[in-house]
């Protein structure tokens, strides 16, 4: 019935199209070689494969197909879990209709995009993280972090810190360099690492 509600939202859109649904990990595998779709929207919890190892087979065998999670869970490890198998986005079923739309439109672009029930989390964490011994962030650099993590913008972040875009790429690569990361999967990971939750 989720699956099907969540269909019937898609298809209301013009710019998507719904070529395939199943619930059984194995069965996407199968099903992504026969339809060759632009996005899987990926459950965590599934018969025969779980969406965890589901996802890293999937992008390990087609690396041009984006993921985006789709699940229950909010724990941190599920969502870090998520992130490392090679996910670009994660919404909880509970923000799953207009986030989900959102969701698709921001991973489509190449960006991340976090549901703001984890979105929040990774801030709460990036409030309290700390960089290992010699590579202390600025408050500025932690500030940037956070929301480059929740998967905000150049632009927004400029906007939203009154500094220029060009001073945020600065930080952004500062960031990277001094916590030696290499994209935003990674620093989220980072991020919510730095603070552990109950699971």
């Amino acid at each position: 019935m989720f699956r099907e509600a969540l269909c019937h939202l898609l298809r209301a859109e013009d710019e998507l199209e719904v070529v395939g649904q199943t619930a059984d990990g194995l069965q996407v595998l199968e099903m992504v070689e026969k339809l060759s779709p632009d996005l899987v929207c990926m459950d965590i919890n599934m018969p025969g494969l779980n969406g965890i190892d589901t996802t890293r087979q999937l992008l390990q065998a087609y690396p041009r197909i984006k993921v985006i999670a789709l699940s229950s869970y909010t724990d941190q490890r599920y969502v870090l879990d998520m992130l490392a198998a090679g996910a670009q986005g994660y919404v909880t079923k509970a923000e799953a209709s207009d986030e989900l739309l959102r969701a698709i439109r921001t991973v489509i672009l190449g960006r991340a995009y976090l549901c703001p029930d984890v979105a929040g989390m990774i801030a709460g964490a990036a409030s309290h993280s700390t960089a290992p011994p010699g590579d202390t962030l600025s408050p500025r650099e932690q500030q940037v972090a956070q929301r480059v993590a929740q998967g905000e913008t150049t632009f927004k972040i400029a906007n939203a810190l009154f500094i220029a875009p060009s001073t945020v790429e600065v930080h952004r690569r500062n960031i990277m360099r001094k916590l030696n990361l290499h994209n935003v999967a990674d620093l989220t990971r980072y991020v919510m690492s730095q603070k552990n939750y109950p699971s």
